[in-house]
């Protein structure tokens, strides 16, 4: 497969087509985005096209020769002949310098954004960035900010999830392979990976080989191992990663008292409290978890993604004029914060203040224009 010169930012006047499906945007969008830049997209690859664009929701690729199910025999042979460029969705992006983290945050997902995305709940995208799983481009004030190619990562780790794989379980199969590949630390972004049902597969060098050439690993026996003993904690910070691993089986409310008891011990803490208050928001304690965002806040008046929990639980809970000041709290420290402006417009819309919410809908679609909320935000605008 042919590659092209990635630090190349021009797509004026260019011929392309996506091929397969893609992994960080619906094809729709990335045709959009492709015609905003100025190249000119085909249906499927013809004998104009200059550069294809592989779709890497199904990774690994197949070489070229055997790709039938997305090339002509016409299309292979002039790709073979190198006169058609074939890239990845990831090196389109970065041509793009839509994965350049050292910019701005615009085009990134916050975990918000992410969770609405692969429709999952955020709590589980907190759980995959604490555990490395994926790995923020840049953090502002607290808040992380996921790429696309941590989109790709998460995509999988979603697909193993909806075939009805614990978190748990899909962490000892990455486990497994940690300690058969003692040189990759993640996997899922590191190797070309594919999900097969509950199976992680992966083209590899080492290990097992199956007939069809990819290196499966029996995993069984893995699922199936008791979870490890968990003594009492002593010290704050056991306390705190045994109340993650509490929230991770779902024990809300333990979890929850875990985080208070390291509280106890350690003092006010405002990463802590957010911890808490979300915990308690989705064991439907609005009040409770109202009361430690604002605990979380008044701890650390950086703390962005605390004060936008604030505002929302303020505004679910009818107290709107609080929730504004929550939001325009938010952006005065972080104001390229498109969840807040989404969360504000709509905000502002349910208080009939229109030409204010259009203010932050316009906002919003400047910051995050492929944000799974951004077509809500233009049918809002009319």
């Amino acid at each position: 497969m042919a590659a092209g010169d990635d630090t190349s930012a021009i797509l004026d006047g260019r011929r392309i087509a996506f091929v397969g499906k893609l992994a960080s945007m619906a094809r729709r969008d990335a045709v959009q985005l492709a015609r905003r830049h100025g190249a000119t997209v085909l249906e499927k690859p013809d004998a104009s096209v200059q550069t294809i664009v592989i779709g890497e929701a199904d990774f690994p690729l197949p070489e070229v020769s055997d790709q039938d199910n997305l090339f002509d025999e016409a299309a292979r042979r002039r790709i073979e002949e190198g006169a058609v460029e074939v890239i990845t969705e990831t090196q389109l992006w970065q041509r793009l310098g839509l994965v350049d983290a050292q910019q701005d945050v615009h085009r990134l997902y916050t975990p918000a954004m992410l969770a609405d995305l692969l429709k999952v709940p955020v709590a589980v995208i907190r759980r995959w960035h604490r555990r490395g799983l994926i790995v923020p481009a840049r953090e502002v004030r607290r808040l992380p900010y996921f790429d696309f190619q941590e989109v790709s990562t998460a995509r999988r780790l979603a697909e193993l999830l909806a075939a009805g794989m614990s978190p748990r379980a899909i962490e000892k199969k990455l486990e497994v392979f940690a300690r058969c590949l003692p040189d990759v630390a993640r996997p899922l972004a590191q190797l070309s990976v594919i999900v097969q049902g509950k199976d992680i597969l992966l083209r590899q060098g080492d290990g097992l080989i199956e007939p069809g050439g990819q290196l499966r690993f029996d995993f069984d026996a893995v699922e199936g191992e008791p979870a490890p003993s968990k003594a009492v904690p002593v010290a704050p910070e056991q306390m705190c990663r045994l109340a993650a691993e509490l929230e991770e089986d779902d024990q809300l409310a333990a979890a929850a008292e875990m985080y208070r008891a390291a509280l106890a011990a350690l003092g006010p803490n405002a990463e802590i409290c957010f911890h808490v208050a979300e915990l308690l928001y989705r064991q439907g304690d609005l009040t409770a978890a109202r009361e430690r965002y604002y605990m979380a806040v008044e701890l650390d008046e950086d703390y962005v993604e605390a004060r936008a929990n604030l505002g929302c639980v303020l505004a679910e809970t009818g107290q709107h004029d609080l929730a504004v000041a929550a939001f325009e709290g938010a952006l005065r420290y972080h104001p390229d914060y498109a969840d807040v402006h989404y969360h504000l417009a709509r905000t502002l819309d349910e208080m009939h203040h229109r030409d204010r919410a259009e203010e932050h809908w316009r906002a919003f679609l400047a910051h995050a224009p492929d944000s799974p909320w951004a077509e809500e935000a233009r049918q809002r605008l009319g």
